[in-house]
């Protein structure tokens, strides 16, 4: 019997492929952000309020129309030795002329995605830092962030390498303008 070199993985590949294989209980998601594993439980009744206000108004409002998928895979660049992280944004939009959704994979590129949405729940802190630099490294064009915890929603814009050059920051109550493909003003009076 001979032996067969099996070249070594790296700590990066090897986590990777422990994320890609593993496991969550029905209703909880796992993600891959900047070198941990995030395993989240299903959210609460007030988190899936925020996204409904939002998806129903740029289902209605924007000038284009708009594609959704709650919950979609997204492969990202990583950060320096980590592997690409893997995301699952609140909210994913595409413009529907580009169909992003049909026959895509379960971790999909990020090319064609218009805006991310992210409520704020059981780990803030990942939605406010880790995922905002994923999000603008990947060069996401809009990344919306709903924080309950400080009552404010945040359009960041522009991304470059690690972080947006712009952000609007508002108020739940007061609107934010969400500019093209969108361009409308988002109402946030019934975030309150």
């Amino acid at each position: 019997m001979t032996a067969v070199a099996h070249e070594p993985i790296t700590p990066a590949e090897g986590l990777l492929e422990t994320f890609l294989a593993l496991e969550t209980p029905e209703g909880f998601r796992a993600e891959l952000i900047e070198g941990e594993i995030v395993v989240t439980p299903p959210p609460d009744g007030d988190h899936e309020k925020y996204i409904s206000r939002v998806v129903r108004q740029v289902i209605k409002r924007s000038r284009v129309d708009m594609d959704f998928s709650g919950n979609k895979g997204l492969r990202l660049a990583s950060g320096g030795a980590c592997p690409k992280n893997h995301a699952i944004p609140d909210v994913t939009f595409g413009a529907m002329e580009l169909d992003l959704f049909g026959n895509a994979d379960p971790w999909m590129p990020c090319d064609g995605v218009a805006m991310v949405l992210e409520v704020t729940s059981t780990k803030p802190e990942a939605d406010r830092e880790t995922k905002h630099r994923c999000y603008a490294r990947e060069g996401i064009p809009l990344y919306l962030l709903v924080d309950r915890e400080t009552a404010m929603v945040t359009l960041f814009s522009e991304p470059e390498k690690d972080d947006y050059r712009r952000l609007l920051k508002r108020s739940f109550g007061d609107p934010l303008f969400l500019p093209e493909p969108f361009a409308f003003e988002l109402d946030t009076t019934d975030f309150l």
